[in-house]
């Protein structure tokens, strides 16, 4: 494994700079979504039911706000946007206190359709800052920093809201808001390589690069999401079955831990894999999870396969996308990834919680890995039999030596809904290169 790849992406200018301040502009993202639930639940004395209708509202607005935002960093550059959409959610988390919930769910539509584009941000300049052959070790240390930020942010919100209540807890998610957006405006990193700017590429028709291949690739991400969070949500069952609750989390913050040995892992290697192969590895491996009996420590055991292929996975999925893209597109396109990853974890929180209420733990991660590996094969059909991209893509798009692939991050993920309460934290970070949604109240 070539882990100098790692020291030559750290060692060019601006990325170590570009990958920590991602990393920590990530963390109150992540927080949002439970710090959103808790202020429903505990100060407005309402239900879990009403805290996922904000949840839903807010992954409605992002999954149709994403690809638009995307558009407009193409278009207007990183800094226009980041200010407009930094303005809408600090008006939006300082007035949230005081906003009966009639208001405050309308208003978390509009903070997902005004989601700052930190995931996808942070990807589009990742892209356009390290060469193409170094990309599958780039996207893999974003995915990591995904991951990390999913470990601390939603830990943090819970801390903060126990401390000090969801009101104070909300105004300083605004304060870190308004941090993330202010960094990335100043910071200003470049959405394209010096080369994508002199070959001043006009722009190119949606029609062109958005092709039966891409949509397969983007339906496979939206099945990884929908099998990680289902994985969520049966292991929070499978706990409470068994009378472990107490441990639920160590168990989430390992599966993390296994996704970043497999991102760190996979970043290091010489060749990537298809995105379709690790997903299938991944779902397939998930499939049997619920089968393991014996307590709390042999699920952290049965967890250890399929975790090390979640942020390889993701994180391939990103590096695939950006390769079937042109460099004027790649914000939209970096857009629609972060509304499949939306999409994929919004589906699986009813479904997989209605097979958990009807038949168990051991059937919802069975028929959620059973669905996951059918949307990969599908997926890998429909692009081997997808025609090539009318904009004949250069170099700069086909990483030498990648494989079919390369991305979320754990996350990691998410990569995806990150406006006003479009994210509860989770081990979805597992690359929820991903920002991930909010599932069900259980599962975070």
């Amino acid at each position: 494994m070539a882990f100098d790849r790692y020291r030559r992406v750290l060692a060019l200018p601006g990325v170590r700079t570009l990958l920590l301040v991602g990393m920590i502009a990530r963390i109150p993202l992540t927080g949002t979504g439970m710090t959103l639930t808790l202020h429903v639940v505990n100060s407005q004395h309402l239900g879990f039911f009403q805290a996922g209708l904000v949840g839903t509202a807010s992954m409605a607005g992002a999954a149709v706000g994403s690809p638009l935002v995307g558009r407009f960093v193409d278009r207007r550059g990183l800094r226009p946007v980041m200010a407009v959409t930094t303005v809408v959610q600090l008006c939006l988390w300082c007035t949230a206190p005081a906003l009966p919930y009639a208001v405050l769910l309308p208003g978390a539509l509009i903070g997902g359709l005004f989601s700052q584009p930190v995931f996808g941000a942070i990807r589009q300049c990742v892209a356009a800052m390290v060469p193409v052959e170094n990309h599958q070790t780039g996207f893999a240390l974003d995915s990591m920093g995904v991951e990390l930020s999913y470990m601390v942010g939603p830990a943090l919100a819970v801390a903060s809201v126990t401390a000090f209540g969801s009101t104070a807890t909300m105004y300083g998610v605004a304060v870190g808001l308004v941090g993330s957006g202010v960094a990335l405006y100043l910071l200003n990193p470049p959405t394209r390589s010096a080369e994508e700017d002199a070959g001043h590429e006009g722009a190119v028709p949606r029609r062109q690069w958005l092709r039966p291949g891409l949509l397969a690739l983007l339906c496979l991400v939206s099945g990884l999401t929908f099998v990680l969070t289902a994985t969520e949500l049966s292991v929070v069952a499978m706990l409470k079955a068994d009378g472990a609750t107490a441990w639920t989390g160590l168990v989430l913050a390992l599966w993390c831990a296994y996704s970043l040995v497999g991102g760190f892992v996979y970043g290091g290697l010489s060749r990537g894999l298809s995105p379709a192969v690790l997903a299938i590895g991944l779902c397939a491996l998930t499939a049997p999870v619920g089968l393991v009996g014996g307590g709390w420590g042999w699920l952290c055991l049965a967890l250890v396969p399929a975790g090390l292929l979640c942020a390889p996975a993701l994180s391939s999925t990103v590096d695939a996308v950006n390769r079937q893209v042109p460099a004027v597109a790649r914000g939209e396109a970096m857009g629609l990834h972060g509304t499949s990853l939306t999409i994929g974890g919004a589906l699986a929180g009813p479904l997989a919680g209605g097979l958990l209420d009807a038949h168990g733990p051991a059937w919802a991660f069975a028929v959620s890995g059973v669905v996951g590996v059918a949307l990969a094969l599908l997926a890998a059909l429909v692009r081997r039999g997808a025609p090539a991209a009318a904009f004949a893509p250069a170099a700069a798009f086909a990483p030498a030596g990648a494989g079919s692939a390369s991305e979320s991050g754990a996350v990691t993920g998410s990569e995806g809904a990150s406006g006003f309460g479009a994210v509860a934290g989770s081990g979805i970070a597992a690359g929820p290169d991903a920002a991930t949604p909010l599932p069900a109240p259980a599962g975070e």
